[in-house]
């Protein structure tokens, strides 16, 4: 089965060519690389159009800076792949566990995979306390209105098939995305797993670009798209 891996860039210079070297080597014989540069201003546009367009096989530049979830959404759109897979360009995640994360769905045993980053026996860089304590918090209150018991929403390893993300309508432009891509597919009554998977975080002097305000929005999201929006 081909996998379509959608990465969304902004503002990545210093890991987008190693990001895109990990995601070639990684151990999928059948992948397209699909890049979305969301109107980066550091050099990173430049360097994919001038050095590193031969190395992917699609690269969505953005008009404007609109945030992942627009980015996501155009880069969803020119999947071709069976699967779809999430990478973030910041090297906090690792594409040499593609396998694992696709087995469930090669298998027919779900449509949906999330790989979390609170389960399972994978390293993990220890970093910010209070982030992973809002990060468990939207998940519990994510659960209580899904209904469905996932250790991890805010993940970026998530892993579709390609027909059922692309027959979701992507409202939000930011982050809101993770809350309103986990209400809506909970909405749908498909078949989710979770694998646990390693994660090297970064700090914000690192290029962490996630903040506080991140987390009210996230907070919002979860009751809009789970009571007043389906």
């Amino acid at each position: 089965m081909k996998l379509s891996i959608v990465i969304p860039v902004y503002n990545e210079l210093s890991t987008i060519e190693e990001l895109i070297n990990r995601v070639k080597a990684s151990p999928v014989p059948d992948k397209e690389i699909i890049i979305v540069d969301d109107c980066s201003t550091d050099g990173t546009r430049e360097l994919l159009r001038d050095k590193l367009s031969s190395l992917v096989d699609k690269i969505i530049y953005q008009p404007e800076n609109a945030g992942k979830g627009a980015a996501l959404r155009a880069g969803f759109q020119h999947a071709t792949g069976d699967i779809v897979i999430i990478q973030d360009a910041d090297l906090e995640y690792d594409p040499e566990q593609y396998p694992m994360l696709i087995e469930p769905i090669i298998s027919d045993k779900a449509d949906v995979v999330y790989g979390s980053r609170f389960m399972g026996g994978g390293p993990h860089r220890v970093v910010y306390f209070w982030h992973y304590i809002g990060n468990r918090l939207l998940t519990l209150l994510s659960n209580m209105f899904t209904n469905i018991n996932l250790t991890d929403m805010e993940t970026c390893y998530k892993v579709f098939r390609r027909e059922l993300i692309q027959s979701i309508d992507i409202k939000e432009n930011r982050f809101g995305f993770e809350p309103e891509i986990t209400a809506k597919i909970a909405q749908k009554h498909v078949r989710i797993y979770e694998i646990g998977i390693s994660y090297y975080g970064r700090t914000y002097d690192e290029g962490k670009k996630i903040n506080w305000k991140d987390g009210v929005k996230a907070v919002w999201c979860i009751l809009k798209y789970n009571l007043f929006s389906k």
